[in-house]
């Protein structure tokens, strides 16, 4: 994929908005998440995507409402915004939310995902502490003991 232009990245951030239609959702979230594949050393696209305001509207994406192919690919793409600047990620809210997509309920993509993104946040040595008190050690623990063939 060509790299984006800021106006671009913004109008694709704008279209995470909760007043977005599905179709726009997913495409905007889609083309957004394919920029954050695993290996990209592209920074500067990342500190883009952050820039451009993309983290409120991600964390929002978690929450309760959304699908979970949704949800997967905001926290996918939290966790790769976690390269840029994991501390405020953290202190935009994202930590509550993904712990709640550990929970029972969620399917084994999202659990992936949300474990995934709340392992980069804890790079940050002042996140393990906020990580912990959202209650992510019980609910990890829980998820490595179950049968699930994707467990984490």
């Amino acid at each position: 994929m060509p790299p984006l232009s800021r106006r671009e990245l913004k109008k694709l951030v704008r279209q995470l908005g909760a007043d977005a239609r599905p179709g726009q959702l997913r495409h905007a979230l889609e083309t957004i998440a394919s920029l954050c594949l695993p290996g990209d050393t592209n920074h500067d696209a990342l500190a883009a995507i952050a820039a451009c305001g993309a983290i409120p509207p991600l964390i929002q994406l978690l929450g309760p409402g959304y699908s979970a192919g949704v949800q997967s690919n905001a926290a996918w793409v939290i966790a790769g915004l976690t390269s840029c600047d994991a501390a405020i990620i953290a202190a935009a809210g994202a930590i509550p939310p993904l712990v709640q997509l550990l929970g029972a309920g969620y399917p084994a993509n999202v659990h992936q995902m949300a474990a995934g993104a709340l392992m980069d946040i804890a790079w940050n040595d002042d996140n393990k502490v906020t990580i912990a008190a959202a209650g992510a050690i019980p609910a990890l623990v829980q998820l490595l003991g179950s049968d699930s063939p994707a467990a984490v």
